[in-house]
Parts: structure tokens; sequence; C-alpha cells
């Protein structure tokens, strides 16, 4: 069986260079990502932030280089979630494209609240750039 999938996507006005320098960075978090966004800080090489979830970690896999910002998080109870976040060039911008999965157990309205909050994070992120 499979997931159910969303693509949660939004224009910056910036070259993908410059997202990707921004999205993938772990210390801008906080200027943009409001699930990751409370005290991120290095521990021993770790990213870890407060969320709303508790104490987690964030690491970043892909290549940001190629505008893949997939990034592993681990939840407090040790659960790891992969999320697909890629920088697409679009004209003389760029196209952020972030993959929500519907995970076993989580109710259509938890897909919905998630999906919106990918929707706000991206908006924020993309106001960066608008200023």
């Amino acid at each position: 069986m499979n997931w159910r999938v969303e693509h949660v996507s939004r224009f910056m006005a910036a070259h993908p260079t410059a997202v990707c320098a921004v999205a993938g960075d772990p210390e801008q978090l906080p200027r943009w990502a409001a699930g990751l966004s409370s005290g991120v800080r290095n521990e021993a090489g770790r990213w870890v932030t407060e969320s709303p979830m508790g104490l987690v970690e964030v690491r970043f896999t892909g290549e940001a280089a190629e505008g893949i910002l997939d990034h592993d998080v681990t939840l407090p109870q040790g659960t790891v979630v992969h999320n697909p976040l890629r920088v697409l060039p679009n004209d003389g911008g760029s196209e952020v494209v972030f993959s929500l999965f519907q995970r076993d157990g989580m109710t259509d309205d938890e897909f919905a609240r998630d999906a919106e909050a990918v929707r706000a994070d991206l908006e924020r992120l993309a106001a960066i750039f608008d200023s």
C-alpha cells in the first residue's frame, strides 16, 4: 500500500542558489519553518530544536547545490520522518516543492492541517525574498 501525497509548492522571487542558501541552512529555520523554529542549535554536530512535538533532530540529506533539500526529522520517540523538498528553476525565480505524505495512522484532518502548515511555511520563506 502506498501513502497519499500532496505536493505543496510556492514560487520564490529568487534564484535557486539563493533559496537553497536560506532554506538549506538549519540556522535559518526559525525565519520560516514554524514547526521547527524554536531554538535551533547545533549540539555535537546534530541540529536540534524544540518543536510542537518536543525536542527533534533535523538532518538535511540531499544535495543543496542540486536543489535537493530533503531532510529527516527525528521525533522525540525516535521515529524518523523523511521530508522531500525541492528547489526548481522557474523562469527568473524558483519553485519550491514540498511533498507531504499521509503516513499510517494520520487522519485526513491531520493531513489537511499539515498541508496548511507547509503552505504557511512556504509563504514565510517567499516573504524573505519578496522584501
